[in-house]
């Protein structure tokens, strides 16, 4: 039996936003085509729709212009407003993969009335292999989680709703 262990790596951001967390759980996981930057999309075609299904097990996927589906990846845990889980299966060569799974880790925190701090974690990069330092550097890059977060905390701001 080895006694060799992977360290996990992961990338954490977090951002405090105007709302409730009943509100920005929702932003967050109904409304993802209006922050989700459209240059990381990966399917065929133009992105049109990033869709995640409000279940367990419900489907993480782009919509293109075309009517096309790509899959990102899938729902382990619907928790609302507390938190969500969302398998990303996107390879190194980015590609849907049903073989991987890294862990987009959502938690939504009421840190005063009408605030909510939401703590993004993205683990088991380490899954990546030998490419997993690399895959860390761009999530962990500013145009990475950080670009993402910033545009859904612009989106959460007064007067954007």
């Amino acid at each position: 039996m080895s006694t060799e262990s992977t360290a996990e790596i992961d990338v954490r951001r977090s951002v405090t936003v105007p709302l409730s967390p009943e509100p920005t759980f929702e932003l967050f996981t109904a409304r993802m085509t209006e922050f989700w930057p459209a240059e990381h999309s990966i399917g065929a075609a133009d992105l049109a729709e990033v869709v995640v299904e409000p279940r367990v097990g419900g489907r993480w996927f782009e919509r293109g212009v075309d009517g096309s589906e790509c899959d990102w990846g899938r729902v382990a845990v619907w928790e609302p407003p507390r938190g969500v889980v969302l398998l990303w299966q996107i390879s190194a060569q980015w590609q849907f993969d049903p073989d991987l799974e890294t862990e987009v880790e959502v938690t939504f925190t009421e840190v005063s009335p009408g605030r909510t701090r939401l703590d993004l974690r993205h683990r088991h990069l380490e899954r990546y292999g030998d490419q997993a330092e690399a895959f860390r550097a761009i999530f962990d890059s500013p145009g990475g989680w950080e670009d993402t977060l910033a545009r859904f905390a612009a989106l959460a701001a007064p007067g954007s709703e």
